[in-house]
Parts: structure tokens; sequence; C-alpha cells
């Protein structure tokens, strides 16, 4: 693999130079577009979309040299996980069962919205086989190399593999992905850049394919919290983004004493704990609190099955137990049918100790923001896990094992890297806050990102 090519911009700096006229948006298409096509991974992205780019690109150019941007990333060239509908184009999700399927009429309603804003859509990105691993690997498309190690392919986190990828070569400044066990913070982690997911119902997935229609959120991938912010602020409409800096003394950070260090790689350990100590010398407060909520989770779920399990098996029950499942990835296919076991009583059970856990956690955290390690481990090497599936799932359950909590009591939360760990790969921060308080976390997520960041002890 060739050494990362990078672009040197944030996708905030891009937009303020097409604003300014010291930067045209063709050319910078056309730069996006030449740096794909000479990019020797070519797993990253499924489709690019050069005419579309091109056409969307040469009416931004004309809107910026009239002064009429539609929002401050008019020009910004975008990806889009292989689950948004695009028009004209057939929804793979990552797989190859679903080729002789109609194009899509119409773009997916977020797509639609960054259309609106004056992104550029630049084109389409890998993922795992209908969302369902937190690993990344695809047999059908091949699996995107996570560039923070150009010597040993490493997994590049699940399930919105591309899109991270992408962000983290340097071939966009912005992706978007899914989230529903950690799909988006996850691979944000893996590779060393910043992954929001929002709050479930923060977007309208009017044209996603679902995984779990409870869980699924959708979210931006980007190197700064600042990026994801803007990112947000425009594909929403709105003309200035709600969150906010806010000063670090303002914050209280809650740390989980319960679940959120079992199977923690050293690195990550001492990296998590550095972070949190810079918080608190900045001035944060920081509190270590019991959580059992935490800990009920998975042993609800070894018991009754998952909400997530049950709703994939509904999406795809046709496929796993027809002829399409020779042809699907058997990794996925074992991990739906996993859920084949669940009773409607397993059902109603995990939904309603659901809601119990949910209500009881959002009353222990308050207005505050949750901390934990986004994932305990660091990307691992990918061949172990190709060739035992038994050491897969181990690896898989593990990599998801911080993040799906944040999925099960719907939390919206943000991904950070925080340091390096074993082999110098990329380990992550999470901060994370009750449904519906995404501009606090997001606001929680630019007044700690330097500090979390930073390297010194």
């Amino acid at each position: 693999m060739p050494a990362t090519q990078s672009l040197p911009k944030t996708a905030a700096q891009l937009g303020a130079e097409l604003r300014a006229g010291t930067l045209d948006a063709v050319d910078l298409t056309e730069r996006t577009l030449a740096a794909i096509a000479a990019h020797k991974d070519k797993a990253i992205f499924t489709e690019v979309l050069p005419a579309r780019a091109r056409k969307e690109a040469a009416a931004s150019a004309q809107r910026l040299k009239a002064g009429r941007p539609l929002s401050a990333l008019d020009g910004v060239p975008v990806a889009w996980k292989d689950l948004f509908d695009v028009e004209g184009r057939v929804t793979a999700v990552g797989s190859v069962v679903f080729k002789g399927n109609p194009p899509a009429k119409r773009d997916a309603a977020l797509l639609e919205a960054g259309v609106r804003a004056g992104m550029i859509t630049i084109g389409i990105t890998n993922m795992t086989e209908f969302a369902y691993s937190g690993i990344g690997l695809n047999p059908h498309y091949g699996t995107p190399w996570n560039p923070c190690d150009p010597k040993v392919q490493r997994s590049p986190g699940g399930s919105s593999s591309g899109s991270a990828v992408a962000v983290a070569a340097g071939l966009v400044t912005v992706a978007i992905g899914t989230d529903t066990g950690g799909s988006i913070r996850v691979p944000a982690s893996f590779n060393g850049i910043t992954g929001y997911k929002t709050s479930t119902g923060h977007y309208s997935m009017d044209g996603v394919f679902p995984l779990s229609r409870t869980l699924d959120s959708l979210g931006p991938m980007a190197h700064t919290v600042e990026d994801c912010v803007l990112t947000d602020a425009v594909l929403r409409g709105a003309l200035v983004p709600e969150a906010r800096r806010a000063p670090i003394e303002s914050l209280r950070i809650l740390v989980p004493t319960d679940v959120i260090y079992d199977g923690c790689e050293p690195a990550v350990r001492a990296n998590f704990d550095a972070s949190i100590e810079r918080l608190a010398r900045a001035g944060a407060r920081i509190e270590h609190v019991k959580m059992p909520q935490l800990a009920a989770i998975p042993e609800l779920t070894a018991k009754h099955g998952h909400v997530l399990g049950a709703e994939a098996m509904h999406v795809h029950f046709a496929r796993v137990h027809g002829p399409d499942a020779g042809r699907m990835d058997r990794r996925v296919v074992n991990r739906i049918l996993m859920a084949e076991g669940m009773t409607a009583w397993d059902l109603v059970e995990v939904q309603q100790v659901r809601a119990r856990l949910i209500a009881e956690s959002n009353a222990l955290i308050g207005s505050a923001i949750v901390a934990c390690p986004t994932t305990p481990h660091v990307a691992m090497p990918i061949v172990p896990l190709e060739a035992d599936d038994k050491v897969f799932f181990q690896q898989n359950a593990k990599t998801l094992s911080n993040t799906r909590l944040g999925n099960f009591l719907d939390w919206c939360g943000v991904a950070i890297p925080n340091g390096t760990g074993e082999g110098g790969m990329p380990t992550s921060f999470l901060l994370s806050a009750p449904q519906g308080r995404d501009a606090a976390v997001l606001s929680a997520a630019l007044a700690a990102e330097s500090i979390i960041r930073s390297l010194e002890t």
C-alpha cells in the first residue's frame, strides 16, 4: 500500500476558501476525483460518481462566484455509505444479492439535504455487508486497508469501513456513515478520526436501508469535531450550529466504573486515564460513578437476545432462509441466524427492561456527559479474523462492547482520537449523552477535543 494521501485542509477550511474565492469548487472536485482514481486501495469506494460530482461542482462554482453559497460547506466533496439511496443507482448495502434490484428513484432524504447545502456527491463507500459487523470485512468488494498501518492490513472497523478510510486516507474531508452498534464510532476509533453518532431520529431515515429500525442512527466522520458540528448543521439546514464550545470548567463528566474497562489493552486504558487526568487539570469536573445499568445490558442480551438481532432477522428472514444465503458473507448470515432462538416473550422482556434501563441511566446522568474508551483495543490484523470465524466473532463482540451500550441506552456520542497503542495504531475517547442531547455532547466535544488529543502527560 502507498503512503496515505492527505488533503491538508479540514472541511471547514475548504468551505471558507471556497466562499472567499481562493479555491474553486470545480478544481477541488477534479483533484478529489484524481486522488481517488490514483489511490491503490480500490476497496474504499464501491462506486465513484464523476458525472454527478462535476455537475454539482459546476453549479456550486457559479453560486460561489455570484456570492450566493447555499451553506458553509457549499462546494465541499462528501462520500456516502453504500446504504443511502442515490437516484439512478442500485443501493447495494455492501452485498451482491441486490444487484438485480431496480435503481433508486430518488436520493435518500439526508443525501438530498447534502445537495441542498451544496455539498458535492463524490461517491459511495464500501461497508460490511448489510451493516452487520464492527470489524469491516467484505468478501464481495474487498476490505478497505486501514491507512494507519501501511505494512500490515488491519481492520478498518465496521460497518462504515469505507467512509472512515476515505477520510483517514485524505480522499475526502467528510463522509457519512450509519451507527447501530458502533458502526461510526468503531471505524473512527480504528482509523484515528472523529466520528459523531447522532441521536436516533435526529435525521430522517427515508431512503436508508435499515438494519434495526429501533437502533439505526446516522452521522458524519471527519478529522475534527468542528467539521462534524458544521456538517450536522448544514445537513439540518441550520444557519448556524446549535453546538457551541463550552467553557471546560462547565463540563461535568461521568466515568463509569462498570464494564467499560473490560478487556482494555494497557495502552487504551493508559491513554484514556491520561485524557481524563488532563481534563481534570484543565478544570472539568470528573466523577467516577457506579452505573449498574451498563452491566445489566450484556447480562440481559445473553439471556434473552437483543432488539438488533430480532430486527435484523425481520429484515433479512427470506434472504437467510433462501438461496441468497449462499451468496452472502457467511459471518453475516450466522450473526442474523443467532436471533432465531428468540421468542416473543424474550423480545418483549428486552424491550421493557431496555425502557427501564434508559430511564434509570438518564436520571443518573442528568446534565452530565459520559466518558469511556471508544474501543477496548486498537485495530487488529485481519489475517487471523479471515482465517477463523470463532476468532472473528470473539473479536467482533469485544470491539463493540462499549459502543453498543450507547446504542442500547439510546445515547448520542462523539469519538475523538487520543493517542496510539499497540503497533502505533490509534486509540479513541468517547463522549456520550442521552437521546436528544446532541448539542450538549457536541459542545462538550468542542471544548474537550484539544485536551483529549494532547499527547502531553
